[in-house]
């Protein structure tokens, strides 16, 4: 009887939860980046962030200096900045966070369509990384 056969199906099962979650986060692509020109030191950062259907981004917060300003292109995202109430934004709808604030929940509002927005940042040309996850 040969059992070693099971080994790669065994290490496939295990890994299948972690494969699970990574598929639910959101992905993100760099579109633009620009220094301003009359504002010294100041650059401007756009990013489009696609969430799968049931997807997030885990709680976090941006660089310090940045100002954000988020527009849902797609679907409906619920966010959640501070002490905020969550509030889910629907294609077409903006909001805005301010340097320092806690992006507490930002996920897609639906488990069946994908949703996206496009999120620009204003913010310290120096001041890297945009996001960093919340600590657990």
């Amino acid at each position: 009887m040969r059992t070693y056969h099971i080994w790669p199906l065994l290490a496939a099962i295990s890994l299948a939860p972690l494969q699970a979650l990574a598929q639910n986060l959101e992905q993100v692509k760099p579109v633009f980046e620009q220094a301003i020109p009359n504002a010294q030191g100041k650059s401007m950062i756009a990013v489009i962030v696609n969430y799968p259907p049931g997807g997030r981004s885990p709680a976090h917060h941006h660089a310090q200096s940045a100002f954000i300003y988020a527009y849902v292109l797609s679907g409906a995202v619920r966010s959640q900045v501070g002490d905020e109430a969550a509030k889910v934004y629907r294609a077409g709808e903006s909001f805005c966070e301010y340097p320092g604030a806690h992006h507490r929940i930002s996920e897609n509002a639906s488990d069946k369509e994908p949703a996206s927005l496009l999120a620009v940042f204003v913010v310290d040309s120096k001041d890297k990384p945009l996001t960093i996850p919340d600590r657990k």
